[in-house]
């Protein structure tokens, strides 16, 4: 009766401890589920790996020269455009370029009222299409113009000190996982 008794205290604690276990898997399973839903709520570029090559926001967040610009694509709610597979070609203003607009018109801009305005300034740097120094190039020598994701065109001219777009020159540029950022130090208006 004893052995009986010990098997059956024996089976109720381990219907115990797995029931106990059971619960804890199924709360971090919860948990697990209700992270991966507020990422994807968020968009594309809250999604954190490690692992892939920088996109382009993840580069320029990673320098301090395009703290500005980082600031400006946050405020304008175009993080997702930016890390998107692409390719893109992005022609990447540093903080002096936002510096050499009229005092007042960046905190203007990055007002939640002129959130619109601003991305449409934004779209006016990013080229939806693949366009290494190479095909800039190729584009110049043709008398192309690139089309931009804010339904804008910019001229595209190689001169003797380098590639120009817009009329401002590309001052450096870097291969990211989803196309390519041209560096340059002037804002690319487009002309509404």
């Amino acid at each position: 009766m004893k052995k009986i008794n010990l098997t059956f205290s024996l089976l109720a604690v381990l219907a115990f401890i797995i029931t106990s276990c059971s619960g804890v898997e199924k709360k971090q399973s919860v948990e697990e589920t209700k992270a991966v839903v507020a990422s994807e709520n968020k968009g594309q570029s809250a999604v954190v790996d490690e692992v892939s090559s920088a996109n382009a926001l993840q580069v320029a967040k990673s320098l301090d020269d395009f703290k500005t610009l980082v600031v400006a694509i946050e405020a304008a709610g175009v993080e997702d455009a930016v890390v998107n597979v692409g390719p893109l070609t992005i022609f990447a203003p540093v903080n002096a370029a936002f510096d050499k607009l009229p005092a007042g018109t960046v905190e203007t801009l990055l007002k939640p009222e002129n959130k619109n305005q601003l991305a449409f300034i934004l779209k006016n740097h990013v080229a939806p299409a693949n366009f290494p120094e190479s095909q800039l190039k190729k584009e110049a020598r043709k008398g192309r113009k690139l089309y931009m994701a804010s339904g804008k065109y910019l001229v595209v001219e190689n001169k003797e000190d380098g590639i120009y777009v817009g009329g401002f020159k590309v001052l450096k540029t870097v291969k990211v996982s989803n196309g390519w950022i041209h560096v340059i130090d002037n804002i690319l208006i487009p002309a509404e």
